[in-house]
């Protein structure tokens, strides 16, 4: 394994994105790491020091984001063997770097009392080249992101934001769904702004039609008790997870994830109307095995806990 050193530290030229948290400065405060059904896109949020002394960080095989969510910092990075760049920061910036990047050195202070604070995305790179595949004109092979630094993008941020809500707040066992369902999206916004070719993305014009919505009504209904896929979802009616995604919810007005919870939800009304069954058992029929979730849930669209509603009866 190459092997690359900076003042008697010695990391690898590359680390999975598992283990690169391993090589960041402080440990994160909330991941993704453990989330199961979170393989597209790893997450990660920091409370970064104010000082960092010149530090080396290691490269991955997927595309590494990083949003700083607050704070102003003066930065400095370089390649190996390459001079010092430095940048103003700022919350709001965005940093990109592909997947295979090189090592590289960094440092920094803190320019205010503001504390810095850091997102982290790592969006798996076979999903890119997937998702690159099925919906531009060009060779995947050929397409690669280009670097980017202090860069300011709304959608990025709402992407990253988003997803960084969903991980403290998760709507009832649906975060796998929403996670696949942002990385589609966050791979479709880079492929169309941030790679050398400037791929055509294809899109359609039309929207679902009520066979195809009755389809996958009738699918989720008789799976609900089970964990759905993006892609499982998307099988069913024969477009790929991004334009499955799309348009959907040009179609409904709402994400896959957010339907799914509906359906949920109003069967699980049924449920505590129609049967004495124990709050836990309500909760694993219609695919919320946490019941904790299953309340929060409950509560957070319905305005009252499933014990209550049921009181009602």
């Amino acid at each position: 394994m190459e092997i690359w050193a900076i003042k008697e530290i010695i990391i690898p030229h590359s680390v999975t994105t598992p283990d690169f948290e391993r090589y960041l400065p402080t440990t994160p405060v909330l991941s993704s790491r453990e989330v199961i059904g979170w393989e597209s896109v790893m997450v990660r949020a920091y409370h970064e020091p104010a000082i960092l002394e010149e530090t080396l960080f290691p490269g991955g095989p997927d595309i590494y984001l990083v949003l700083v969510t607050s704070g102003h910092v003066e930065a400095s990075e370089r390649k190996i063997g390459g001079p010092w760049i430095t940048y103003d920061i700022h919350a709001g910036d965005w940093y990109l770097t592909p997947a295979g990047g090189e090592p590289y050195a960094l440092r920094w202070k803190c320019l205010s009392d503001e504390p810095l604070k850091t997102l982290h995305l790592h969006l798996n790179a076979d999903l890119f080249a997937q998702t690159a595949q099925q919906v531009t004109d060009r060779d995947p092979a050929r397409m690669m992101i280009v670097e980017r630094s202090g860069l300011q993008d709304p959608l990025l941020t709402h992407i990253g934001l988003s997803l960084q809500q969903e991980l403290q707040h998760p709507a009832a066992d649906l975060s796998q769904l929403y996670a696949a369902t942002a990385a589609q999206m966050l791979a479709a916004h880079l492929l169309r702004h941030y790679t050398t070719t400037n791929p055509r993305i294809r899109e359609y014009s039309y929207k679902l039609s009520s066979r195809q919505l009755q389809r996958l009504t009738t699918f989720i209904h008789a799976h609900l008790d089970q964990s759905l896929s993006l892609e499982m979802l998307a099988r069913q009616i024969g477009f790929s997870p991004y334009h499955f995604a799309r348009l959907f919810r040009e179609t409904t007005g709402e994400s896959p994830h957010q339907f799914v919870l509906r359906q949920r939800l109003t069967a699980a009304k049924r449920l505590l109307k129609e049967t004495d069954l124990p709050l836990a058992d309500v909760a694993l029929r219609v695919g919320i095995p946490n019941q904790s979730h299953f309340t929060q849930a409950f509560k957070r669209r319905l305005g009252t806990t499933p014990h209550a509603y049921r009181q009602e009866r």
